[in-house]
């Protein structure tokens, strides 16, 4: 009887050991991950705190496609009328009413232009646009801030699969998916349907501001920042513009 309780009790420290080490090992490798995404983000705002003006200003509405082959992404867009330009040229005429597809940067295509479906107008047509544009490309990224009114949306996509979809336009225009870690690194807020927001007579509250300054930050940690493209990337690269119809998405 005393050696089986003895047997017991050296079996239940070694199984408590086991539990004290997993549970080490566990915090070890999420403290690794975190430090690992905080340097990442602090390298993105160091970048701009030292005073490193961006190549080009922040696009309102952008996309990112994971691919390196700009006829593809051209091709499921529908774009019509392409012509050849470089970067400079094509950020000029993303303003205008016209698409600018991006050479691959890291393994990414960048689409940018103000005639991206806004979700703020109509977030049924962004949803409908992304899905099919996912089926044909695979893993897509949508991003859209307006700074001054505060509004912000981000979604991911994989080959017609919503990973993650958040649209805010003084309420919840869309909510779909589990916050993702970048998200929950980053402290941005994701207000459930039907839920308001502080704000002042002026304009959004403070944390409504928060996520609208944080979008370039996301879409640095997901993919790439469109505005702080390392310039030695640009030299003879070419894009495609041209003309883009929203009444194609459908």
């Amino acid at each position: 009887m005393t050696i089986t309780l003895a047997l017991l009790t050296m079996l239940g420290v070694v199984l408590l050991t086991g539990v004290v080490l997993a549970c080490a090992v566990v915090r070890y490798l999420r403290s690794c991950k975190a430090a690992a995404l905080a340097g990442r983000t602090a390298s993105v705002r160091t970048e701009f705190s030292r005073g490193r003006a961006p190549v080009f200003d922040p696009p309102g509405r952008w996309l990112a496609i994971k691919s390196g082959n700009q006829q593809m992404v051209q091709a499921a867009l529908g774009l019509h009328n392409a012509t050849p330009c470089s970067w400079t040229e094509g950020m000029a005429r993303a303003s205008d009413q016209k698409l600018f597809i991006s050479p691959p940067v890291n393994g990414w295509i960048l689409v940018m232009g103000t005639h991206l479906p806004d979700p703020f107008e109509d977030v049924d047509a962004l949803f409908c646009f992304l899905l099919r544009l996912s089926r044909a490309l695979g893993e897509i990224q949508f991003f859209s801030v307006n700074r001054v009114l505060g509004h912000h949306a981000w979604a991911r996509l994989d080959h017609g699969r919503v990973v993650r979809g958040y649209a805010w336009c003084g309420e919840t225009l869309w909510n779909q998916g589990s916050r993702t870690w970048a998200e929950r690194r980053l402290g941005l807020k994701c207000h459930d349907y039907l839920a308001g927001d502080s704000r002042d007579h002026f304009g959004p509250g403070e944390q409504t501001r928060a996520n609208a300054e944080k979008v370039v930050l996301l879409a640095s940690i997901w993919s790439i920042d469109p505005a702080s493209v390392d310039e030695s990337l640009l030299t003879g690269a070419v894009g495609v513009a041209g003309d883009f119809s929203q009444t194609r998405l459908h």
